[in-house]
């Protein structure tokens, strides 16, 4: 059987219950067609990134997959059946993954990032971070006119 991770947005209207229920109903119709679902992750309510019928947010729900194709495409007709579900995405993969997805890793991994600001690397030697008192040398039209600014 082939391995695949499995993603689908419910509509943001329906509760954390609902998406659940769907979770096992879509785990379900896999189990009926010979597959399986190793893991379920739901992402919980977030943006998207643009209007998707009507709907601002969605509910996100990952799933690892180990069926034969004939299941993952009846699941994947159910889904497109089903008014509640307003995206979903299957990509075939070699392994599936032991840890949390990356969705799922711990916000304090953030921290690593470093400040807003500070963390840029080395600038040079570039002053105060608004411009401040740095020297950028002369300019080149000021060595050319050097009469002062006294042109004529």
């Amino acid at each position: 059987m082939a391995l695949y991770e499995h993603v689908f947005i419910a509509r943001q209207d329906v509760s954390q219950q609902q998406v659940e229920a769907l979770t096992e109903q879509y785990s379900n119709i896999l189990k009926e067609r010979g597959g399986s679902v190793s893991k379920t992750e739901y992402w919980g309510l977030r943006n998207l990134a643009f209007k998707v019928k009507k709907n601002r947010k969605g509910h996100y729900t990952l799933m690892n997959i180990d069926a034969p194709h004939a299941a993952v495409a009846e699941m994947e007709r159910q889904m497109g059946i089903n008014d509640d579900v307003i995206r979903f995405l299957t990509i075939r993969v070699e392994e599936h993954e032991g840890e949390p997805s990356a969705m799922m890793q711990s916000r304090g991994d953030r921290g690593d990032r470093g400040s807003r600001f500070g963390d840029r690397g080395d600038r040079g030697d570039r002053g105060s971070r608004f411009g401040g008192d740095r020297d950028r040398g002369p300019r080149r039209d000021r060595e050319e006119n050097s009469d002062g600014g006294n042109a004529q």
